[in-house]
């Protein structure tokens, strides 16, 4: 009755860990929308009012119809204005605004939106009014002194901004100061603005260069609890992933000062960041501040600066505006970026979780193809771990060969758990065996199988990899479903029911594996294994096809190395083959017992 009760509870204990995983994956990781014209058009809120949240998704980008449209409209609109410089460089293209001096249009040339490779290069920055509105500029304060700002119509001395040409901004006001902006970019994803204060007047002047990121939420990724997405930064040389969003609208009139020396700071999403950089040996402050209807700003203050008449004084600031590469941000640290590295949100377990994926990044760079990777991490892992299991296979002999003694033990003391406690771990260790040597590889396997998830989670590396056949994104679920024939059927199950291949050939090698090993005594033991691997290909399934890929071939390798153990130790083969003929044999007289 209890071994029954038990099975029960786990099963329905099961389907609402099932049910609620689908509703918790369709909260966290929403789908991205593919087509707007094929959804409804959603209301425009009125001019002045708050406009809610929008349901962001993994990767980020707009998710309403009407702002895709919208923002396409006006991008078109925008970006036809010969008011404008081109930027054209390996990792960047785009332009900057002359109306203000802003750099408000970056597309990444080396990522595409989606996974077909014709697509679109990935949007960061767009023109401030657009819905996906995005840019930096960089300007100055200052009182009795006419500055330049946002409808200001700068001059220029070249039309295309490149790695080999840069290109400076020049506006003079009626007192004869003239104010520059040098912008240089290099290969990847660096622009240098180089601020600049010449004071042709008669008198001294007080001015404080200033650069400014601003953008919109709509376009964020999703803020889970293991990655952050929103505002973060670099504060004496210790890197913050905060405050998020919602933290900086509801502060104190809507602005979070930053404490210390700040190193860097921008706006993160998974895959991508903008951050300001102040030059090297520059003090500055900082603050997130919100603006309201879903615009908020990561502001970098200078020190005020008194500039004589017949001089001139600069400022130098870095925009990085790309892709979270971790080689590039290395890079950038090498050349002084306090932390830059660690704007991979990685977590605390980092010292474990970047080992894995500089290993899996040289295992691709050996074979080509990050599916190999994966499959030659796990032969790799699975070897290392070898000699653990043999002696694992060594202790569950010795435990078989000791279970006459311990049923005695256990039939002598029934009426004594202590006691019977006592003598069963005097009799393990007077034997050597360790019970809980079997849980070891299992243990060993855990901060391994989390450190990969993170892997496929968060490094852009992973982002649009292929393995093989249908498998175009490793770090995606997989596309195709059996529920609805592969795709045949026009309908998408949720995620729970999305068992595709992967998820089947998951639960198949689980089966086998449980199979191989030695049956456990315990009858509710029996049911759990026989259940758990079932139950753990609808928990998987939603998960990134890399991962699954992973457990597919830990689980094939654990199933030739038990194969290869049982031939080792063929008292173990023979006891396990006696133990299941025995359960056989009181299952038999239990059913007959019942029928009679």
């Amino acid at each position: 009755m209890n071994n029954q009760r038990n099975i029960i509870l786990a099963v329905v204990l099961s389907g609402l860990l099932l049910f609620g995983w689908d509703f918790a994956m369709r909260w966290f990781y929403p789908h991205q929308a593919t087509n707007a014209a094929q959804q409804a058009e959603a209301e425009q809120p009125q001019p002045g009012a708050e406009v809610p949240p929008s349901k962001r998704t993994r990767e980020g980008g707009l998710t309403d119809a009407g702002d895709i449209a919208l923002e396409e409209k006006d991008l078109a609109s925008a970006l036809k204005s010969p008011e404008r410089v081109a930027i054209k460089a390996p990792g960047l293209s785009g332009s900057i605004n002359l109306q203000g001096g802003a750099i408000d249009d970056l597309t990444l040339n080396r990522h595409r939106a989606h996974i077909d490779k014709d697509s679109d290069p990935v949007r960061l920055f767009s023109p401030a009014g657009t819905p996906a509105q995005h840019l930096a500029q960089f300007g100055w304060s200052g009182e009795g002194v006419a500055v330049p700002g946002p409808a200001t119509r700068w001059q220029v001395d070249h039309e295309t901004l490149t790695p080999d040409q840069p290109v400076t901004l020049r506006w003079t006001n009626d007192a004869g100061q003239t104010f520059s902006i040098t912008y240089a970019i290099d290969n990847d994803y660096m622009i240098t603005a180089t601020q600049t204060v010449a004071n042709r007047g008669t008198a001294p002047i007080v001015i404080q260069p200033i650069a400014q990121l601003n953008r919109t939420d709509k376009t964020a990724s999703t803020d889970t609890w293991n990655v952050h997405s929103g505002p973060f930064g670099a504060f004496d040389e210790a890197v913050s992933f905060g405050p998020n969003y919602k933290d900086v609208t509801e502060h104190k009139d809507g602005v979070i000062a930053n404490e210390g020396a700040t190193n860097w700071i921008g706006f993160s999403d998974i895959y991508w960041m903008s951050a300001l950089i102040p030059g090297t040996g520059e003090r500055a402050s900082s603050d997130f501040r919100s603006l309201g209807r879903n615009i908020y700003l990561a502001d970098l203050f200078y020190r005020p600066q008194s500039v004589p008449a017949g001089k001139q004084t600069n400022q130098v600031t870095k925009l990085f505006a790309g892709a979270k590469e971790s080689k590039i941000l290395d890079r950038y640290e090498a050349t002084g970026i306090p932390k830059f590295g660690l704007a991979i949100d990685w977590g605390w377990f980092r010292w474990f979780e970047r080992p894995i994926f500089l290993l899996l990044d040289k295992l691709f760079s050996l074979a080509g193809n990050f599916g190999v990777a994966i499959i030659l991490l796990t032969l790799i892992i699975r070897g290392l771990m070898f000699p653990i299991a043999q002696k694992q296979f060594a202790s569950m002999a010795a435990m078989r060969a000791i279970q006459p003694k311990m049923k005695a033990l256990q039939e002598r003391y029934k009426d004594d758990k202590q006691k019977q406690q006592q003598e069963i771990m005097a009799l393990y260790k007077q034997e050597g065996v360790n019970p809980l040597s079997g849980c070891l590889p299992l243990f060993l396997q855990i901060p391994i199988f989390f450190a990969l998830y993170k892997v496929l989670l968060l490094t852009i590396e992973m982002r649009h990899q292929p393995f093989a056949l249908w498998i175009k994104d490793l770090s995606a679920p997989d596309p195709l479903h059996i529920l609805n024939l592969f795709g045949l059927l026009p309908f998408d199950p949720p995620s729970f029911l999305g068992i595709g291949v992967l998820a089947l050939l998951l639960g198949i090698s689980m089966w086998a594996q449980f199979k191989l090993n030695p049956a456990a005594m315990d009858p509710t033991q029996q049911q759990i294994f026989m259940i758990m691997p079932w139950f753990m290909m609808f928990i998987m399934a939603p998960f990134a096809s890399g991962l699954l890929l992973y457990w597919i071939t830990s689980n094939v390798l654990t199933i030739a190395q038990q194969w290869y153990l049982y031939r080792r130790h063929p008292q173990l083969k023979a006891q396990a083959e006696k133990d299941k003929a025995e359960m056989v044999r009181k299952k038999g007289q239990k059913d007959k017992g019942a029928g009679a």
